[in-house]
């Protein structure tokens, strides 16, 4: 027992052991025991079907009694296995000797493949990726701003010291403005951004070739789109949406790019002024929904600064604008949505924009002179849900009624101003007063023992 005690869990057992006196004969004898268990049958069928003679297995059954033929079926399977085994490490051995290659032949090239490629281009990551370009640096830079509109003001002396390095000929100048031109253009919601950075570079670009310096090109390039709009404005919705977007970053450039005058102050460019009038003109007069939001879009972005910029002058552009509107609201087929958005305009012209006065007007306004006397007023409800304001008329009989109604004045004050309450809602139902002293009695008792 303690010969055979360290052996692994399991081992000797028979999932399916074969009846009869197979195991009767292996009884007796100790070795022939061993060898049964350690070559029992496998737990699995093997992935691989083993494949025998049929005269090799006649002659097995024949020099086999059939007793032991029984008893000992994993272990022709094992001896069939190591036949097999070297058979076919025999037929490998034959190969061998009968095969004409070479270790010493030379490395197999397959057809069509380029014998001349310089293969360390692979194991240098730099001469593999190239040089950067202009074109990447600067969309990268972008891609940056646009995600991160936040970090301008820490970011971009870096990225104008960067530039600066980068451009030094007059044509690297004009990609750069047309990488910027076309990425603010392309990039929603980017216009903003693009023209406070046309504006940084305007005046921090050291290099300035005869041909014109950054601004002078940016408006060259702007004027390129310009001169296209009255095509535009009628061509299909992808050339709409082009021209749209430029409208909009124009309108953002006329507010974000200063040029100096002699006089020191930062002006804004007047010739963005005439374009950006023109402009609406040209989407006025096709006046079909994308042009028409786009007009209202770059009037609310635009509109206060255009009417006192033309004010100034004397120019009564923003009266024929408005009048424009006005027509189009009567005449257009416009949809109702963009109905709303014109008179919504409209109407935010007529209270100067939504500005708010300073404080020595504010303190003269009364609701007949200033528009929004109202705004930051509540809007209260009635009890059948009808809002109503301080702008209603009957906002005074309306808020009483409110009042009384939510009993706010309750008579709990005296003849005097002193307050006098009213204990009667303190006292306790006899039922729960009669629970309650059964409790301290209760309590009492038990505190007691």
């Amino acid at each position: 027992m303690d010969e055979h005690f360290d052996r692994a869990p399991g081992s000797g057992r028979i999932r399916n052991p074969p009846a009869g006196s197979g195991l009767g004969v292996l009884s007796g004898d100790c070795d022939n025991t061993a060898v049964f268990f350690n070559q029992r049958e496998p737990l699995r069928q093997p992935r691989t079907s083993l494949t025998f003679n049929e005269n090799d297995c006649s002659a097995a059954k024949s020099a086999v009694p059939e007793d032991f033929s029984r008893g000992s079926i994993s272990q022709q399977s094992a001896n069939a296995s190591s036949s097999f085994a070297s058979r076919q490490s025999h037929d490998v051995d034959s190969i061998v000797k009968s095969s004409n290659l070479s270790a010493t032949a030379p490395e197999f090239v397959p057809a069509g493949t380029n014998q001349c490629e310089d293969h360390n281009l692979y194991y240098d990551s730099e001469s593999y990726y190239g040089e950067p370009t202009l074109a990447d640096m600067v969309t990268e830079f972008l891609g940056h701003l646009s995600c991160s509109p936040g970090s301008f003001e820490s970011d971009i002396d870096y990225i104008t010291g960067v530039i600066n390095s980068w451009v030094t000929t007059e044509e690297l100048l004009k990609e750069l403005v047309e990488l910027i031109y076309t990425q603010s253009t392309a990039i929603p919601n980017f216009a903003y951004t693009g023209a406070r950075l046309c504006n940084y570079l305007s005046h921090h670009l050291t290099i300035s070739p005869p041909s014109g310096n950054f601004r002078q090109l940016l408006l060259k390039r702007c004027r390129i789109e310009f001169e296209q709009r009255d095509i535009a404005v009628r061509g299909d919705p992808e050339t709409q949406k082009k021209l749209h977007s430029f409208v909009l970053f124009l309108g953002e450039l006329y507010l974000n790019l200063e040029v100096k005058s002699g006089k020191g102050l930062p002006n804004r460019a007047d010739i963005l002024l005439s374009a950006l009038n023109d402009l609406m003109n040209s989407l006025f007069n096709h006046p079909v929904d994308e042009n028409l939001i786009c007009a209202v879009k770059l009037l609310k972005l635009t509109g206060s600064v255009l009417d006192d910029a033309w004010k100034e002058s004397g120019k009564p552009h923003m009266e024929q604008l408005i009048q424009r509107i006005e027509t189009i609201l009567l005449d257009a087929t416009c949809s109702r949505g963009v109905r709303q958005m014109l008179l919504k305009l409209v109407e935010l012209r007529s209270s100067d924009w939504g500005r708010v006065h300073d404080a020595a007007a504010a303190s003269h306004a009364t609701p007949d002179n200033d528009p929004n006397y109202f705004m930051n007023e509540p809007t209260f409800y009635t009890e059948d849900g009808t809002p109503f304001t301080a702008a209603d008329p009957e906002y005074a009989e309306k808020y009483q009624e409110i009042l009384v109604k939510q009993d706010y004045f309750h008579d709990v004050h005296g003849e005097n101003g002193h307050e006098v309450y009213d204990d009667s809602e303190d006292e306790m139902e006899p039922e729960i007063e009669e629970a309650f002293k059964t409790f301290c009695l209760e309590s009492e008792r038990n505190r007691k023992q």
